[in-house]
């Protein structure tokens, strides 16, 4: 058997080569081009502490948004600060049916970051969840891809029955703020499954401006869960 998935896995890759997920250039037995490796804008070292932006202060612990706003999970990370070569990368995963990225993506917020969420002690890994509908339309959720590998190498259950998106909402990058927080309020709900969870590590692709985040972290401490922690692949400069 496994001679014949080692055949079918070769011919495969003859057909449909696996192409770098920022560039496209085809690759062989790496994730990433190193060309596109070493010219991505990684967040850094300094970063809010709160929700993983960049900053430029290293005096600061935190950014301009998050000393305004006050978010209910505890923090988070992010991998990339989102640009117009992230951004092209993003769309493809999301629309494309680009699934595979979801190897890289997950492996470089392990690289960076396994040892902080070691820290946090979640017990579980989350994804922001899809409206049901939607998924069935586009045939999957980028975050459950996400989760899914961030699972395998972190070795943390993925529980992907247990936040559920009861409304459909629309893409809030096309709204303000105010029209982003009616959009997702009360949208997400608490499948009982008999499991409870003290701490949590949401997944999500995209941090905007935590709204979401907000919500999901909103259903799940009403439910019992007592830190809710994030990580993402982008997210936008910090001021």
């Amino acid at each position: 058997m496994d001679i014949f998935r080692d055949i079918f896995k070769n011919v495969a890759e003859l057909m449909y080569p696996p192409r770098c997920p920022i560039c496209e250039d085809i690759i062989k037995d790496k994730p990433v081009c190193e060309k596109c490796k070493k010219s991505l804008n990684y967040v850094g070292s300094v970063r809010c502490l709160k929700c993983g932006k960049a900053i430029t202060d290293d005096e600061r612990e935190y950014c301009g948004d998050c000393q305004k706003r006050k978010h209910l999970f505890e923090s988070g990370v992010a991998v990339f600060q989102y640009d117009d070569r992230i951004k092209g990368s993003m769309y493809r995963f999301k629309y494309k049916n680009r699934r595979e990225y979801a190897t890289f993506y997950a492996g470089e917020i392990v690289r960076l970051y396994r040892k902080l969420i070691e820290q946090y002690g979640v017990e579980a890994v989350v994804p922001v969840p899809m409206y049901e509908k939607k998924r069935r339309i586009r045939g999957y959720n980028q975050a459950e891809l996400l989760a899914k590998e961030l699972s395998k190498l972190l070795k943390i259950p993925m529980i992907d029955n247990f936040l559920i998106r009861s409304k459909m909402t629309i893409p809030q990058k096309e709204l303000s703020d105010t029209q982003r927080i009616n959009n997702v309020k009360n949208a997400f709900q608490i499948r009982d499954i008999g499991v409870k969870y003290n701490k949590i590590l949401l997944v999500d692709d995209i941090y905007t401006t935590g709204i979401t985040l907000d919500e999901c972290t909103k259903a799940l401490k009403a439910f019992g869960v007592k830190e809710v922690y994030f990580a993402v692949v982008c997210i936008g400069k910090g001021s």
